[in-house]
């Protein structure tokens, strides 16, 4: 599910994948689309992927009902120049950077994600139970986005209006769910018509409510 912050400068997409080992291609597939859309550097977009893999894989292999999702958040602050990665998970205890001996084939996760990462840390969920893993990634390029612009369906917040068949549409509520190839689909409700179902990586036009068309 998308999630519109009061902060114009801020921009956040959060969704929830399912626990399978097909959740990290699906997460980086995602981070991808959504970078792409705000003009993240190819560097930048590379090491975001990196540390995203690992914290989403470190949320898979803790132990938690398989009915319990992982909770995903991407988001960019213009003002600082950021970009936010979150997951959670439903599982007990905190994650620590541990020093693996050389024949080990595990346990460098974290180690990969404090080289890579501005700075990272853990909290406990506010509402249930679990704990979210963040990490922050300096990214310069991030800049103030145009009124209007094509972005990937994914990207769209409830308050923006939407061009679908010719005419513009005010969107009320996004929210995503699994496609039937598998991937990630996003319905969006808006302030006339039926509902749209798009493939999350559609790009579609879009500008910020108050315009008329």
């Amino acid at each position: 599910m998308n999630e519109q912050t009061e902060n114009a400068a801020v921009r956040k997409v959060t969704c929830r994948l399912p626990r399978r080992a097909s959740t990290v291609p699906r997460a980086r597939a995602l981070l991808c689309a959504v970078l792409s859309d705000w003009g993240i550097d190819q560097d930048v977009t590379e090491t975001a992927e990196l540390v995203l893999s690992e914290l989403v894989t470190n949320a898979l292999r803790v132990p938690a009902p398989r009915d319990r999702q992982v909770g995903i958040l991407i988001a960019r602050s213009e003002a600082d120049g950021l970009l936010r990665l979150e997951v959670s998970d439903a599982g007990a205890g905190r994650p620590e950077v541990r020093n693996p001996g050389e024949d080990e084939t595990g346990g460098r996760g974290l180690l990969l994600v404090e080289a890579l990462a501005h700075r990272w840390g853990v909290r406990d969920r506010p509402y249930g139970i679990g704990k979210t893993v963040w990490a922050e990634l300096k990214a310069p390029d991030i800049v103030a986005v145009p009124a209007e612009r094509r972005i990937a369906a994914v990207i769209i917040q409830p308050g923006q209006q939407v061009r679908l068949h010719g005419r513009w549409h005010t969107v009320l509520g996004v929210r995503a769910d699994q496609s039937t190839s598998g991937g990630i689909a996003i319905v969006l409700e808006l302030d006339s018509g039926p509902r749209q179902r798009v493939d999350a990586a559609e790009p579609l036009t879009v500008r910020d409510g108050g315009g008329r068309g």
